[in-house]
């Protein structure tokens, strides 16, 4: 609309003249575009690429409209760039970007994956957890938006110090669509100030999972949910995870038994490796680190 508006100034004159018409028009617009986020509310990471794109691609047409070459140049690297993120964010999910926009992951499938019974839980208490991280030779951590929200990020750090003082060999399992923007669990531990050497991607980590003594799951589910490899009707299915259901044991810290954005339930809860931590990640992690300290 502002484009038209730029182009037309006969337009514009006529909406200065009509206020109520104006507002109509921005309330419409805004309802839309509320409309259209909420169905993508599970690819956020991808829409939150491209609206960083199509901003650009806006000031790119706001500077030819007005013969500004910066407004040029800038809007389109921050246009292009967004869309070459928009694509990779895209592929990390197994996605298309029409498939995103206009069908989501809800639709997409009519997987029962998430209303059947697929067994029983086994929870572990802090203590349980830290007899098993203390004789543990390898450690993954894989951090997700429950990380973020926690913001357990400096007791994570913390944790991954001592296990290493302990000698445990640790690294961090980090997923391109973990979290709520794209690089979101990257920003927060290095905000922690975890060394970005001890940073890993699936496709680095998958291999040697088998290798690992522990994986501890902080938050995440999609991520790491085997139905993207197992069950053909997910509406995951073919989605790059990191595998942590080949480790030897895995912790999964998560608050209750919900499950993530595709609205499925995750396997890896119930596999005879997996344990579960229930509570609020910083609290659960903090009670580990003060088992180390004892």
């Amino acid at each position: 609309m502002l484009v038209f508006v730029l182009i037309d100034p006969v337009f514009f004159n006529f909406l200065d003249n009509q206020p109520t018409l104006f507002l109509c028009i921005f309330i419409f617009t805004i309802l839309v575009g509320l409309g259209f986020a909420y169905n993508w509310y599970g690819d956020m990471l991808a829409v939150i690429s491209l609206l960083n794109s199509l901003s650009g691609i806006a000031a790119a047409f706001a500077g030819l409209l007005l013969l500004n070459n910066v407004l040029i140049v800038a809007g389109s690297l921050v246009g292009a760039s967004g869309l070459i993120l928009t694509v990779i964010m895209a592929k990390a999910m197994n996605r298309t970007i029409g498939n995103i926009l206009f069908v989501g992951y809800a639709s997409s499938s009519s997987s029962t994956a998430s209303g059947k019974d697929q067994g029983e839980v086994k929870p572990i208490n802090t203590e349980d957890a830290f007899l098993i991280l203390e004789n543990a030779s390898s450690v993954l951590i894989v951090p997700g938006y429950g990380m973020a929200v926690a913001q357990a990020q400096h007791v994570v750090r913390e944790l991954g110090e001592l296990m290493e003082e302990n000698g445990t060999n640790v690294k961090y399992g980090i997923h391109p669509v973990a979290g709520r923007m794209p690089g979101h669990m990257n920003v927060l531990l290095a905000e922690a100030n975890v060394s970005y050497d001890l940073l890993l991607e699936p496709e680095d980590i998958n291999p040697a999972m088998d290798t690992y003594d522990v994986a501890i799951v902080i938050g995440a589910n999609d991520v790491v949910n085997p139905s993207a490899t197992e069950e053909p009707g997910s509406p995951i299915y073919g989605m790059p995870i990191i595998e942590v259901h080949n480790a030897k044991t895995v912790f999964v810290l998560k608050r209750s038994m919900s499950s993530g954005f595709a609205g499925v339930q995750n396997p890896l809860f119930f596999k005879d490796n997996t344990r579960m931590l229930f509570g609020d990640a910083k609290e659960s992690i903090s009670g580990v680190v003060s088992e180390f300290k004892d």
